[in-house]
């Protein structure tokens, strides 16, 4: 932690783990913990031990599995029950040994909650936080409070809100975080009731959710109206439409507040971070969050790639590289000269003057017939070296194909394919099977290829999409096929287009094996 300051305090493992279709193990949740570390947060929730035995083992286990540089674990948790004793609750008692020098207790802050879901007096409620504060506290662990639906309760009942807030400060509670559970606020509405909050006295924190879109504007406006302490979920993972996203709330307030959360070295870790703790989630990470997504820094408009060409700057408001991220350049049927010319120069080569005229023209072409090169890298770079070379180069020449789909008697559907080709001056015939006829097409097109070529038994095909095109005059083209594959150190994408599902998915696949020999460094004959 870089200081006590200001919070960066991360919920994942709680609060975003409640996000629907996801499932933590107590191993995903010691991982996450070490990417949160990595980041240099200053706390991670890491659940609620005793009422769940998954956060149990993992407050177990991260005391030997952890060692954390940055972050300090928080066990999560109530008040005790109405008319028990903090010491005698054994909920309570689990914060208490959980081994976390935190606790974060959620404590109800809206009258109608308190009467309703506890089923207690307004009076009882403040002797539940009073206890409960002070008694962990004497236990020696420091204590943050959770003001559940402040803001709500604020707006029903100002006065009872803040004397929850003045109890729980006043008992030991070092934060008080008030909480829009249900997403709600809108920023300049919240901002009023954190300031008058703060006004106080009282440390304030801010945790937010995304119902209306505004967790992140909201947690921003929280902290300019004096909040000091920041909770966030990574990737914004969450119930309903999720909490804040943790990463583009540093990613603002440290690169255009110019508060300084965590250190550089690690904010230019933020991407990779963020697609780590995706990878342990099993969540696709959205291309299009801001800061870390693949498409934070992307440019397919021709003009602005015109303007990126003469500086960055101009349709970037970083650099990508503040954050690990990186500029990339779509070419497509909105791609100009410069768009090309960029994408060109990323990818290795020179398309300067009438070359590059001759490529967009030529894209916009295919992509008139339903091809998209934006999301096949691959397949572009071949069209560059076919454009440029003047002819189409390949490793391999094919006679024929086909594939076969047979049904047999006991139920069992097999798919058989077979190739014909040449390649260094051998004619091979290759056979295959699979579980469909693509996968028989891509079996057979390798072991045609892969004495020859020993490099293929490396590639993987990783995805597959297909897409019915809209038919139209002057097009034959109905279906495409993308295909995204793999050798293990990278991967890349490659299109077919086709009346037939099967004859797009071997143009894909065929450009798929070409460039996996590209990438080897066979130059074709």
């Amino acid at each position: 932690m870089l200081d006590d300051e200001f919070h960066v305090y991360d919920t994942t493992l709680r609060d975003g783990a409640q996000q629907e279709g996801l499932n933590l193990t107590v191993a995903d949740k010691l991982t996450i913990a070490r990417h949160l570390d990595d980041l240099g947060v200053g706390f991670i929730e890491g659940g609620w031990p005793g009422a769940n035995p998954k956060d149990t083992e993992f407050f177990r286990r991260a005391q030997t599995e952890l060692d954390l540089k940055s972050a300090q674990l928080a066990a999560f948790g109530a008040t005790r029950r109405p008319g028990a004793r903090a010491a005698d609750d054994p909920l309570v008692a689990a914060l208490r040994d959980s081994g976390a020098p935190v606790v974060t207790l959620v404590a109800k802050s809206h009258d109608r909650h308190v009467e309703l879901a506890l089923r207690t007096t307004l009076e009882e409620n403040l002797a539940m936080i009073r206890d409960t504060v002070s008694h962990l506290c004497a236990e020696g662990q420091r204590v943050f409070v959770d003001a559940e639906h402040f803001f709500d309760g604020y707006r029903a009942n100002r006065a009872y809100a803040l004397e929850v807030v003045q109890t729980a400060a006043a008992a030991g509670a070092d934060v008080i975080a008030l909480c829009d559970t249900n997403g709600g606020m809108l920023p300049d509405e919240l901002a009023d009731v954190v300031a008058a909050v703060a006004g106080t006295g009282a440390r304030v924190g801010i945790h937010c959710h995304d119902d209306s879109g505004c967790a992140v504007a909201n947690t921003l406006a929280a902290v300019t109206a004096g909040a000091t302490h920041v909770q966030g979920c990574a990737n914004g993972y969450g119930e309903r439409s999720g909490n804040a996203n943790l990463f583009t709330v540093v990613g603002n307030l440290q690169l255009k507040r110019g508060m300084r959360l965590v250190n550089d070295d690690r904010m230019s870790e933020l991407t990779r971070i963020a697609h780590a703790i995706s990878e342990v989630t099993n969540v696709t990470p959205s291309s299009q969050q801001p800061y870390v997504g693949l498409s934070a820094f992307t440019h397919k408009a021709g003009l602005h790639a015109s303007a990126v060409k003469v500086d960055p700057d101009l349709y970037q408001h970083i650099r990508p590289a503040q954050v690990g991220n990186d500029m990339r350049m779509l070419v497509s049927s909105m791609a100009g000269r410069a768009s090309v010319e960029l994408k060109g120069r990323e990818l290795g080569y020179d398309l300067s003057g009438e070359k590059s005229k001759r490529i967009v023209d030529r894209v916009k072409e295919l992509e008139a017939h339903g091809y998209t090169f934006e999301a096949a890298d691959a397949s572009f770079e071949l069209l560059l070296r076919d454009e440029l070379s003047g002819e189409r180069r390949r490793h391999f020449e094919v006679e024929s194909w086909r594939a076969i789909v047979e049904r047999r008697p006991d139920g069992v559907l097999v798919s058989e394919a077979t190739v014909k080709l040449y390649a260094k001056g051998e004619r091979i015939v290759a056979t295959g099977e699979g579980n469909g006829p693509v996968n028989a097409l891509d079996k057979a097109l390798r072991q045609a290829l892969e004495r020859l070529y020993p490099e293929l038994a490396r590639l993987e095909l990783v995805d597959y999409k297909v897409r019915i095109l809209e038919g139209s005059h002057g097009t034959g083209a109905s279906i495409r096929v993308l295909i995204e594959s793999g050798d293990g150190t990278a991967e890349w994408s490659t299109v077919g287009v086709e009346e037939n599902i099967i004859a797009a998915s071997w143009q894909a696949l065929e450009e798929a094996v070409t460039y996996c020999l590209l990438r080897a460094g066979h130059e074709p004959g």
